[in-house]
């Protein structure tokens, strides 16, 4: 039984309890998503899975077969049903009488269209015909790292007749498409007791007539080849054997924090690309290897893997003996224009005449011996996502050359699937992005009911955000609400004291490391307090002065230094008061310090602005709901001094405005928005009041 194979086989989860009186559409969403929860099945996105089912038509009411398979740019692991497309199969087999050749093969997917059961909007995928070809009726079609080791071995049908038999066959490179599918229907015809095929640089295909057995036989076939690759390989060195050794872990992360956002702003200048870091034990063996350079240079071989991380990664030329970060970060403009004139060569050497415009140029991909793997994509998902495909391309390769030979994908095939039109009207179709995608977001005092809400316009706008704050237990509390609204990827949080300047470096690292650098700060770290001169001891007036106006200054200086260095802009929001224009009784330290942060903003604006670095204000008033600072003395303490309690001094704020209107941390949130924004691009030194009107805080 698979359940008491070794720890490095794929446990069989099927449980007859759960299936028992599923249709055989829900049987199929199973399977795929059993298959999908396990990376060494295959990856995100990655492989597809079917059906043939028999259904009701519902314009005729007579009994068809249709085919379910994954839609286009699914995911079996995540997608529910709606994720399937659903096509008649008497209408696919016809498409056969409407086939021109393999030269007119990409015209077949716009027949498919015409194929769909039910008015089903999901699109179907360029691998439909490999499906809906093979005469089973539960289908396979998954990348797990043991095959692919054998399918881009140089001696990959030997390796496959040596580990399968006659079991599973093999068939030799072929792009995705028609083609393919009518391939696959000739092996099974002519093999009619196989139970899959490895495809050449692709993937495994398995089929049965039963959903279980069909499942079942998959993660045998996967589990066999891992059991052989761990007794060929048992004794071999991975990749040459290792030559250099790793840094430890924290300055792994100190160096990685260092590279990217130098990286990422030399990548950045067309769109802004949000970084991803990994130094798993994986990577580390392969980027300290003997032939790590070599096996880097030759690219990945399956589809899948390269069109995440392109034709190959960038190797960093970093020494982990003697870590000299400075002479690195110096010698990387020259690499990466040298990346991108390969690029443009390649480009040129394999492009035709209907091929799309060159795309970004740039690596996807950055190899760094002792340090691991940093990976750039215009959102953080597709960087995370690029990673763990490398991930699976390294284990590949570690496979396939201790058994064989390691063959990428030849440069021309690779050319034609990142260059295939069907795959640039994909890209054609994806919708615009939001303002802010791309961007990163440090907020200061990020767990308060100002900063979370800001944090989450950005989140809603496509930013990623570092939620900072100093209580510990309201920040992971924030964290966790926003991540579970907009997605684990896009948000983080670190604790830090903003009067702390090792603490507030620290968090800009983390920031760094995390999402490759920052373009939006918002200074939002607050207290208030409440007392009459006399009263006002120099303990409270230091504590106002430390947080509102020290802090403000070191938050700032940091996002200087970091936003020079990548070199692409950026933008400051001071979270200050209506306070800072306006006097008010009893509370002259918090006044002063609230001032002296409108002043730096307008400093630091001066300053800021030859860098394309703008640094604005918003000045609130009387935001009580969702504010920490009304929760504790200060509320009591303003409410004395009006003579009045917390209704009472809500009402009261909202009479004395001119508007007559209360003001929410959403409209604090609304303006730190459009200062962001490119709505705002041509402003800075200025300063919103989010008041309801108070003519005290006019500017002019």
């Amino acid at each position: 039984m698979l359940q008491e194979s070794p720890e490095s086989r794929i446990e069989n989860r099927w449980d007859d309890a759960r299936a028992e009186g599923m249709s055989e559409s829900d049987k199929l969403l199973y399977r795929s998503n059993l298959l999908g929860s396990d990376k060494r099945v295959t990856n995100y996105g990655g492989g597809n899975t079917s059906a043939k089912v028999t259904e009701t038509d519902p314009l005729t009411g007579e009994a068809v077969e249709v085919l379910w398979v994954k839609g286009s740019g699914g995911d079996i692991g995540s997608m529910a049903k709606d994720g399937f497309a659903t096509l008649y199969m008497d209408r696919l087999r016809a498409l056969k009488g409407k086939y021109r050749g393999v030269e007119h093969e990409d015209e077949m997917v716009g027949y498919l269209p015409h194929c769909t059961f039910a008015l089903n909007p999901r699109a179907a995928s360029i691998d439909t015909p490999l499906h809906a070809y093979v005469p089973r009726r539960h289908v396979d079609h998954v990348h797990p790292d043991a095959i692919i080791a054998i399918a881009a071995s140089a001696d990959s049908k030997a390796l496959t007749q040596e580990i399968f038999g006659g079991e599973i066959g093999w068939l030799s490179w072929k792009k995705p498409g028609y083609e393919l599918g009518l391939w696959l229907e000739k092996f099974c015809l002519d093999n009619p007791e196989a139970k899959g095929v490895v495809l050449e640089s692709h993937g495994l295909f398995t089929w049965d007539d039963d959903a279980r057995a069909c499942y079942e036989t998959t993660l045998r076939i996967i589990n066999t080849a891992i059991g052989w690759f761990e007794g060929r390989t048992r004794d071999v060195p991975a990749f040459g054997g290792a030559v250099h050794r790793p840094l430890p872990s924290e300055e792994r992360r100190a160096v990685a924090a260092r590279l990217m956002p130098a990286i990422r702003g030399m990548i950045s200048k067309e769109r802004h690309k949000l970084g991803h870091f990994d130094d798993s034990e994986a990577v580390l063996e392969f980027v300290n290897a003997r032939d790590m350079r070599d096996l880097a240079a030759l690219g990945t071989s399956c589809p899948d893997h390269f069109l995440r991380t392109k034709i190959r990664p960038l190797v960093v030329d970093f020494d982990p003996a003697n870590p000299d970060v400075e002479a690195t970060l110096a010698g990387l403009e020259q690499a990466i224009a040298a990346y991108r004139d390969d690029y443009a060569a390649y480009y040129e050497r394999c492009r035709h005449d209907d091929s799309p415009a060159m795309r970004d140029p740039n690596a996807v991909v950055y190899l760094v011996p002792g340090v691991g793997m940093i990976t750039f994509a215009l959102d953080r998902a597709t960087a995370r996502i690029s990673g763990e495909f490398y991930v699976n391309a390294i284990n590949v390769m570690r496979g396939a050359a201790a058994v064989s030979e390691y063959r990428g994908l030849p440069e021309q095939e690779a050319f034609d699937i990142e260059y295939w039109l069907l795959e640039e009207a994909k890209l054609q179709r994806m919708p615009k992005p939001k303002s802010l995608a791309g961007r990163v977001a440090l907020v200061t005092g990020g767990a308060g009911g100002i900063g979370a809400a800001t944090a989450a316009r950005y989140l809603s706008e496509g930013a990623c955000v570092m939620l900072a704050d100093i209580d510990a237990g309201a920040l992971e509390e924030a964290r966790a609400g926003l991540a579970r609204k907009f997605g684990p990827d896009v948000v983080r949080g670190v604790e830090v004291n903003v009067t702390d300047e090792a603490a507030v470096a620290r968090a800009y690292a983390e920031v760094a490391v995390e999402f490759g650098g920052v373009d939006i700060v918002v200074s939002n770290a607050g207290i208030a307090s409440s007392a009459k001169v006399e009263d006002t001891s120099l303990e409270l007036w230091n504590r106002n002065m430390d947080i509102l106006s020290t802090g403000y200054f070191l938050v700032s200086r940091e996002a200087f230094r970091l936003l020079k260095t990548q070199g692409i802009g950026g933008a400051l929001v001071f979270v200050a008061s209506k306070n800072g224009l306006a006097a008010s009784p009893g509370a002259s330290a918090y006044c002063t310090a609230k001032a002296a942060e409108i002043h730096l903003a307008r400093c630091l604006a001066l300053e800021g602005a030859p860098d394309g670095i703008r640094v604005n204000v918003v000045n609130p008033d009387a935001v009580l709901r969702g504010s920490r600072i009304w929760q504790g003395e200060w509320l009591d303490q303003r409410a004395g001094t009006y003579g009045t309690d917390k209704e009472g001094l809500e009402e009261m704020y909202r009479q004395r405005s001119l508007l007559k209107r209360s003001v929410l941390p959403e409209d604090i949130a609304e303006a730190c928005y459009f200062l962001a924004s490119e709505a705002s691009a041509k402003s800075t030194g200025n300063i919103l009041n989010v008041d309801a009107g108070n003519v005290q805080a006019f500017t002019r």
